[in-house]
């Protein structure tokens, strides 16, 4: 059990080699930190509404989503604030409006696994 951490290494354990083989594929803390973020994006159902929304029909301004989404126009702002701020979305402005795109590939990737099917 050469990868268990010194501070579990006298825990008992079942199949010693299913736990070293768990710990490999857990990986770095810090990393499972970012994945966790970036599913805490999309763990919120306004937000999600949003990303789908930007991932099916492309760039889209803010009252649009809203509409959309069924989402007041200031939510909306909120959340793309904090998707920009997470490098999710980024905006692009054309005259007095700006458009909303998604510029990350790997939410575009999980979003694209997103179906409006049904999950039963």
């Amino acid at each position: 059990m050469h990868l268990v951490p010194a501070d579990r290494a006298d825990r008992r354990t079942i199949d010693g080699h299913r736990v070293c083989d768990a710990i490999a594929a857990i990986g770095d803390p810090d990393h499972v930190r970012a994945w966790a973020e970036r599913f805490s994006l999309l763990a919120d159902p306004g937000r999600l509404a949003l990303l789908l929304a930007l991932h099916h029909t492309g760039p889209l301004a803010v009252s649009d989503l809203a509409v959309a989404t069924g989402m007041n126009d200031p939510a909306v702002s909120q959340a793309l604030r904090l998707l920009r701020a997470a490098g999710v979305v980024a905006g692009e402005k054309e005259g007095r409006v700006v458009r909303y795109r998604i510029v990350d590939p790997v939410t575009s990737g999980l979003l694209g696994q997103c179906t409006t099917a049904d999950t039963d």
